[in-house]
């Protein structure tokens, strides 16, 4: 974030003995706004992910049969979710059911 002159996350990273009396003064006048960037940043980090594994994650996460959770990896539409390294494959349960919500909002078929 950037007021002014000076960047606070550059601030942030500047040991105090090698602050300028004006960067002191810059940093000190916007402490509300470092210490909300950081409570921000805090409630992110803590939120944990629910991961599933699999077609089998898929089809437990949707309620669905192996094929149709095989149909929904196909048609891209939780691809967004899906870490897939050979044939180990990791899904974020939560983010798929998000990005298949807002697809049916669209109007796009989640699974046939």
């Amino acid at each position: 974030m950037k007021l002014g002159i000076f960047s606070i996350e550059e601030l942030m990273q500047t040991p105090l003995c090698m602050m300028t009396g004006e960067q002191f003064a810059f940093l000190a006048s916007n402490l509300s706004l470092i210490s909300d960037q950081a409570n921000k940043n805090k409630v992110e980090a803590e939120k944990p992910k629910h991961l599933v594994y699999g077609i089998k994650g898929i089809a437990d996460t949707f309620g669905c049969s192996i094929p149709t959770a095989n149909r929904i990896k196909r048609s891209g539409i939780i691809d967004g979710a899906i870490t897939q390294v050979g044939r180990k494959i990791v899904i974020d349960a939560d983010l798929a059911l998000e990005l298949a919500a807002k697809a049916k909002k669209q109007g796009k078929e989640v699974c046939a």
